[in-house]
C-alpha cells in the first residue's frame, strides 16, 4: 500500500506532536519539516527527517499539516494549495471560518486540491460532536464548557502583542457556555501593562469573554498544556422533551490537536477538490483501512 506522504509546516508544540502522530499513523509517512529556520539549530529528534525552508524544497507531498500560528494559516494555505498539495489546519477563530472556507474553497478547486480547515477539537472534533447532538435534539440549547486548561490560540495571540516576552492564556467555565480568561503575561523591559492589557482585551480572541490580566515573573513556572471540554445539549427529540446528552474529556491540547490533524490529512485524500470543515466529511474517513473492516468494527 502507497503510503499518504504529509509535511509538517511548522514546528511548535502542534508541530512536535504532530511528527509523533505520523509516526504512528500506519498508512502515513513524513515528507519532511517546514520551519522558517530550516535545518539551522536542528533539534535531536529531527534528525533522519528533510528539513527545509520551503515546501517547495522537499519530493511528493500529499498533504502540508499546517502547525502554524491561526492568522498564518490562510496565507500558507493559499501558497501550498496552488501547488496543488493538500493542506489541513487548526484555525481556531469560530468567527472567521465561514470566510475563511470560501477563501479556501477557491483556492483549493483552482489548485485541484483539497483544503480541511478547523481541524482541531474546538473547532474541530467536538463541532462533530456538536452536531451529533443536535441531529438527536433538534430543537434546544447547547453549552460548550471550556476547560479549566490552557488555551493554544489565544496565548499565543497573547505573545504577539507588543511588549509581551510569553504569555499564558488559561480559559475558566463559569457556566451555560460563558467563560472567563485568565492572561499572564511577562512583559519586556519597559513595557507597560496598562497598554498591553488594553490591546489583548480588544482583540477578537477575546472581546467576547470576560478577561484579567495579570504581570507575572515566569510563565514558564506557570505553564501546563492541560485543557478539556464539557459538552451539553438538552432538548426534544421529535415532541419528547427533557432529552439530554453530555460528552466530557480532559486531554493533553497540542497532542489532541495533533492528532486530530493527522486524521484529517488522511481524510483529505478521500474528498473531492475543495475546502471542507470536519463537519462536512465522513467520520469514517478519518480513520485507516478499508471501509468494511472499520464497519465491521465499530457498526
Amino acid at each position: 500500500m502507497k503510503k499518504i506522504r504529509a509535511a509538517v509546516v511548522g514546528y511548535g508544540n502542534i508541530g512536535k506532536y504532530t511528527l509523533e502522530a505520523l509516526i504512528e499513523a500506519p498508512d502515513m509517512e513524513v515528507a519532511g519539516i517546514v520551519r522558517r529556520r530550516g535545518a539551522e539549530d536542528l533539534p535531536k529528534e529531527l534528525e533522519g527527517y528533510k528539513v527545509v525552508k520551503d515546501i517547495r524544497e522537499l519530493e511528493a507531498v500529499d498533504v502540508a499539516i499546517l502547525a502554524t500560528p491561526t492568522r498564518s494559516v490562510e496565507a500558507y494555505a493559499k501558497d501550498i494549495l496552488a501547488l496543488g498539495i493538500n493542506t489541513v489546519d487548526s484555525f481556531d477563530i469560530h468567527t472567521k471560518i465561514v470566510e475563511l472556507r470560501r477563501t479556501l474553497d477557491a483556492a483549493a478547486k483552482a489548485g485541484n486540491a483539497v483544503s480541511i480547515i478547523s481541524a482541531g477539537w474546538d473547532p474541530g472534533s467536538d463541532s462533530v460532536v456538536r452536531t451529533l447532538m443536535e441531529s438527536l435534539a433538534p430543537k434546544g440549547i447547547s453549552y460548550t464548557n471550556f476547560g479549566p486548561g490552557r488555551s493554544m490560540g489565544h496565548s499565543v495571540c497573547v505573545r504577539s502583542k507588543a511588549g509581551v516576552k510569553d504569555a499564558l492564556s488559561m480559559t475558566i467555565p463559569v457556566g451555560q457556555g460563558i467563560h472567563r480568561r485568565m492572561v499572564y503575561v511577562e512583559l519586556e523591559d519597559g513595557a507597560n501593562l496598562d497598554e498591553v492589557t488594553a490591546a489583548i482585551k480588544a482583540d477578537p480572541y477575546f472581546a467576547s469573554d470576560e478577561t484579567h490580566v495579570f504581570q507575572v515573573d515566569s510563565v514558564d513556572a506557570l505553564n501546563d498544556v492541560g485543557h478539556g471540554v464539557n459538552l451539553v445539549r438538552k432538548g426534544v427529540s421529535g415532541q419528547t422533551h427533557n432529552q439530554l446528552f453530555e460528552f466530557n474529556m480532559k486531554i493533553n491540547n497540542p497532542a489532541l490537536t495533533a492528532q486530530v490533524l493527522v486524521n484529517v490529512a488522511r481524510a483529505s485524500m478521500r474528498q473531492q477538490p475543495g475546502c471542507y470543515t470536519m463537519i462536512e466529511i465522513p467520520v469514517i474517513d478519518l480513520l485507516p483501512g478499508d471501509r468494511e473492516s472499520i464497519v465491521g468494527h465499530l457498526v
